[in-house]
């Protein structure tokens, strides 16, 4: 369930109309209920209450420090990727000890960061990382807490650009030599193993894929113990989906019930690292019609957001449900969505059946709030859009607007060219 509804024809987030905010901001704007993040949370974490947990959020899929806050004051850790990461969830005030580094791309500035905020756990991908985050802690005199990343080879039946769990996908160790690799890492002096993690994919809708990788992750774990290798943690990683069309994915609750029934015995503590499950559905981006143009073949609806601010339906082919924010009961017509970028790929929908809009008018694309201003880019010179978060009947504005000296800051004119 999400807060985005109509209310005599007008669509609101919580008790506040789209359109006000718009009149006020200004568009394009990305919109987040309160309500709904805190909603979604508890819904995740909640469902795994009976057992010893952690729940990180997936700080890439959306990264404001208040929405990183607001998660951090409901007990969250936090799932990183870069040292960029690192430093928002600390400005946004999550402890360290709940904060896990993952990602195939570390480098030795951003594993030293790690190491001196004494985060939980790095999670490794492959042997060089791990030769070089045990150099890295010896020369603070450090030990670092590792898990290594199994690639379990499971189909997750995503996309495959979000597919990340198969033997040709770049992340993770394979799962048969993954047990030689803890056997190397016992052997460094400043590595201190402590979990076992996987990811498998984003926007999964079955839970099979799940219990698949969490029966080969047991076997894998019994047999490091047989070795006298301890596993305290076991990441299971995020990927839960969510309804942007026609899906029907699990309920957090039913995911729950499935893993624990399968994770009995495991005697782990249990992370996770939800991200679109959470925010997606929380978070709308709000877009003005500029022109409506009829084609000898399409109509197209140009509005002022493109793939500069979401660039999922470009770049995955990804559907997102668009409806107007004020609903005026018109007939309906067959129209493309795009925008102003100067690409044919700049869509927000294709071939979509909506009610004639005219010139001037509001439009939501609606589950935005994950992977949605956090992939948004500057590309033609655009500014990105401003944040804003709604509780009840109050917004606030959660990042500004860019502006036009924003795009050129960091930028100089050499000497060398005169």
């Amino acid at each position: 369930m999400h807060h985005f509804q109509y209310r005599k024809g007008r669509l609101h987030c919580e008790e506040v109309p789209l359109e006000t905010i718009a009149r006020e901001v200004g568009t394009p704007f990305y919109c987040y209920s309160h309500a709904t993040l805190n909603r979604h949370f508890h819904a995740f974490d909640s469902a795994f209450a009976g057992v010893d947990h952690l729940t990180c959020f997936s700080v890439k899929s959306c990264s404001n420090i208040a929405i990183l806050q607001l998660f951090a004051s409901l007990g969250a850790g936090m799932d990183i990727v870069s040292g960029g990461e690192l430093y928002r969830a600390l400005k946004a005030g999550v402890p360290p000890d709940k904060i896990v580094f993952s990602g195939v791309g570390k480098t030795e500035e951003e594993m030293v960061y790690g190491l001196e905020q004494s985060i939980l756990m790095f999670n490794l991908e492959s042997p060089q990382e791990m030769l070089a985050l045990n150099e890295s802690a010896a020369r603070l005199g450090r030990r670092a807490p590792i898990a290594i990343r199994v690639n379990p080879d499971v189909d997750p039946k995503t996309h495959p650009y979000i597919s990340t769990g198969l033997k040709e996908n770049k992340f993770g160790i394979d799962l048969e030599v993954s047990e030689s690799m803890y056997v190397q890492a016992r052997e460094m002096s400043n590595l201190e193993i402590i979990g076992v993690g996987c990811h498998i994919g984003s926007q999964l809708t079955e839970v099979s894929p799940f219990l698949d990788t969490l029966k080969r992750l047991k076997l894998l774990i019994e047999r490091l113990r047989q070795q006298g290798i301890q596993i305290r943690y076991l990441d299971l990683g995020g990927g839960l989906g969510i309804t942007y069309s026609e899906e029907n994915p699990p309920l957090p609750s039913e995911y729950a019930r499935a893993l624990l029934e399968e994770v009995d015995g495991v005697d782990c503590s249990l992370i996770f690292e939800p991200g679109r499950v959470i925010v997606g559905n929380a978070g709308v981006l709000i877009t003005r019609v500029l022109y409506t143009k009829e084609g000898p073949t399409k109509n197209f609806l140009i509005v002022d957001a493109g793939m500069n601010d979401l660039v999922r339906p470009s770049l995955y082919g990804s559907y997102h449900h668009v409806q107007p924010v004020v609903d005026h009961k018109r007939p309906e017509l067959l129209a493309d969505v795009v925008g102003p970028i100067c690409e044919t790929g700049d869509f927000l929908a294709r071939d979509r059946s909506l009610p004639q809009i005219e010139q001037g008018e509001l439009l939501a694309v609606m589950s935005a709030g994950a992977y949605g201003f956090a992939m948004s880019s500057n590309y033609n010179s655009r500014l990105r859009p401003p944040e804003i978060m709604v509780r009840g009947g109050n917004y606030e504005v959660i990042r500004a607007r860019e502006t036009h000296e924003d795009l050129l800051r960091g930028e100089r004119i050499p000497d060398l060219i005169n």
